[in-house]
Formats: C-alpha cells, sequence, structure tokens
C-alpha cells in the first residue's frame, strides 16, 4: 500500500510576519535564529547587542557580535532595494561593522552584483553577505525557514591578495606566522568543522569565537618562548567576576580536559586568560608543522567542548 505524499510549498514571507520592524526583526533577534543564521553563513556564533539601534538618525535593525567583530544585520520582507544598499553601508560605517548581512525575502541581480563589488574591492576584513530566507511547509504543517546565502565574500582571493599584500610590507615573522594560521584553518575546515576561526592575521594569536561576546578561544604562537597555546580570553565588561566563576570549577575542568591549565587573572589588566601551553615548539621548524596543527586541532576541540557550556552558563 502507498503511503501518501504531500507537497512542499513555498510561503510568502508576510503570512508568518505582517510588519518589518514589529515582526520579523524581533524573530530574528531571537538567539536560536541568530545562531541559525550564524550557521547558514559559517561565522561560528552571533550574539545579539541591540534590535533597532540608532545609528545617527537611523535605525539599524540589528547589532550584535560574533566574538570578536561588530556584526550589523538589516532585514526586509520583500525584494530588496536600493534604500537599504544605502542604509547598510551608512550603518557599516557609522558603526565600524566588519561584518555586514542584508537579509531579504529575493535580492535583485544588481545588488547582489553590488555586494560582489564590494567584496572584492575592500579590505579582507570587511565582509558583506547576501542572504534570502525562504519560509516552507508541508500540507498544514507550521511554516518552517530556511537562509539561503546568495552572496560572501571569496575568502581565498581576499586571503590571497591580503597574504600578497603582507608579503610585500612585513617582517619575515609576520609572514610565517600568517602562512601558518592559513595552514591551521585549512586544517580545521575539514578536520574540526565545529571550530571556525576568523580570518588569519599576520599576529601571534588567532581569533576565534566560543559562542558569547566578551570570550574567545584563542591559539597563540609566541616566537620568542617557542611556545603554542590554546587561551580562553575573557575581555568582557565583567572579566574578573566571570574568571573567578570559572576559576571556581577548575578541578571539575581540568579533569575533563585531562590537563592541567594556567589560570591567569592578570591582576594589573582589564583581561584575564585560561591556557593550555605547548613547550619547546619553534615556529621556524616547518618540518613539524603538521605536529604542530594537529595539536592545535585536538586542544581546539577539547577546550571549547569543556569550556563552551561553562561560559554560555554564567550570568
Amino acid at each position: 500500500m502507498k503511503k501518501p505524499l504531500s507537497k512542499l510549498q513555498r510561503v510568502p514571507l508576510r503570512e508568518a510576519w505582517k510588519h518589518e520592524a514589529n515582526d520579523f526583526t524581533p524573530w530574528l533577534a531571537e538567539a536560536e535564529n541568530l545562531n541559525a543564521l550564524a550557521d547558514a553563513l559559517e561565522l561560528g556564533s552571533l550574539e545579539l547587542v541591540a534590535s533597532e539601534h540608532w545609528v545617527g538618525d537611523f535605525k539599524l535593525d540589528i547589532l550584535c557580535t560574533n566574538g570578536e567583530d561588530q556584526v550589523i544585520i538589516e532585514n526586509q520582507l520583500e525584494k530588496t532595494n536600493h534604500g537599504h544598499l544605502g542604509q547598510i553601508i551608512t550603518y557599516a560605517a557609522g558603526i565600524g561593522a566588519k561584518k555586514v548581512i542584508w537579509v531579504a525575502e529575493t535580492f535583485r541581480p544588481e545588488h547582489i552584483a553590488a555586494l560582489e563589488f564590494l567584496n572584492q574591492n575592500t579590505t579582507e576584513d570587511l565582509n558583506f553577505f547576501a542572504v534570502e530566507v525562504e519560509l516552507w511547509r508541508i500540507g498544514d504543517s507550521p511554516f518552517a525557514p530556511k537562509f539561503e546565502v546568495v552572496a560572501r565574500p571569496n575568502e581565498w582571493a581576499k586571503s590571497g591578495r591580503e597574504q600578497a599584500r603582507v608579503a610585500s610590507t612585513s617582517t619575515p615573522t609576520k609572514q610565517r606566522l600568517l602562512k601558518f594560521w592559513s595552514a591551521l584553518n585549512e586544517y580545521l575546515t575539514i578536520h574540526a568543522q565545529n571550530i571556525r576561526p576568523q580570518k588569519p592575521q599576520p599576529q601571534h594569536w588567532l581569533n576565534n569565537s566560543i559562542g558569547r561576546a566578551g570570550f574567545g578561544l584563542n591559539p597563540t604562537a609566541s616566537h620568542r618562548d617557542r611556545r603554542l597555546g590554546v587561551e580562553v580570553y575573557i575581555h568582557h565588561a565583567d572579566s574578573k567576576q566571570h574568571y573567578h566563576a570559572l576559576l571556581a570549577q577548575k578541578e571539575a575542568i581540568e579533569a575533563k580536559l585531562g590537563c592541567k591549565l594556567d589560570w591567569q587573572e592578570l591582576p594589573d589588566a582589564h583581561s584575564c586568560r585560561i591556557a593550555a601551553w605547548r613547550h619547546d615548539c619553534p615556529l621556524e621548524d616547518e618540518v613539524r608543522w603538521p605536529d604542530y596543527i594537529k595539536w592545535f586541532a585536538e586542544t581546539l576541540v577539547k577546550m571549547n567542548a569543556v569550556f563552551r557550556p561553562a561560559i554560555q552558563a554564567l550570568p
């Protein structure tokens, strides 16, 4: 006997959200939906800072962060228009955002071309995304939203241009750091897909979100100390309070990780650090890089699994 089948039907967005500012923006700003958007964009996480945020005389729909950078989201319930294109550029300039996300029901080809032009002709750390929202249902089932990314930065091209710029302007040490972090990023993309660091820079650390603003889970490499590290870096308004809340769980955390950590309150600084170190690891020895990269990946995965829920549970 054949089982009855139904059809998957696309639904106009206004059947679910009648008003853009009163209905759609609050829905998109919910943590669950921001996380779904972050997953579609492969940004790791997005945490709400404010809705209807004033930028001069105008209101930005959503201001959020992915752990390190300010992220702006401008949303529409219909096809894109020139007004919103101007708005996202105005808001990005007013806030200094590094990531700009434009969400709409459908995108005009001219606006996709405009975002691609901006991605191709701006600095590596400034990125524009276009995301179409689709709404589906089967029979009388509840509506099911889906985010479809239709424009994003060409990371390979931007990274290539950045590496060329660094190679022509920076020291051999910085060039080596950028090369190493790029190799680590490539490895993590394949072997640790739940770890999504930001684009590598020629510096001794690699920014990586752990799902909450003011916290990072960052790989580090010190040429001087010949040392690698993975650090929970706390740079929150309540850094010391959160550090001590985690310190109270020290025994349980270290037992889960199977290793001792270096707990640094940094009393003369606003930030705090909790680190796992690997010593005697000169970055100049490129033959050992595969071993370094494997250690970083394993340590990041372990510390992410242990610290992420503990950090999310902090007040």
